[in-house]
């Protein structure tokens, strides 16, 4: 299944609380269950003013469907094609 990198633009979302990201963990979470197991959340960076997240879907409109149905941000979404890391480097 396609992995892809959501961009999401959050003024301030950095300077959150641990509380206030719980709470929004919680409603991506519940928005998850409604729209099933083929939409996964691995995990989110949460910058400055951006959270960046990881997910594996059927396809984009999926990935903007979840955004959508909780009132989170979708600004970009990219699709991953391929995963290098420090082991790409030895061959």
């Amino acid at each position: 299944m396609p992995k892809f990198v959501i961009e999401r633009e959050i003024p301030g979302v950095g300077g959150l609380s641990p509380d206030q990201l719980q709470a929004i963990s919680q409603k991506s979470c519940s928005v998850l269950r409604e729209l099933g197991p083929q939409v996964q959340w691995v995990e989110s960076y949460v910058c400055a003013d951006k959270i960046y997240c990881v997910y594996i879907a059927p396809d984009e409109a999926s990935v903007r469907e979840h955004g959508a149905r909780g009132g989170f941000p979708v600004n970009v979404v990219s699709q991953v094609v391929r995963k290098i890391d420090p082991t790409t480097a030895e061959g």
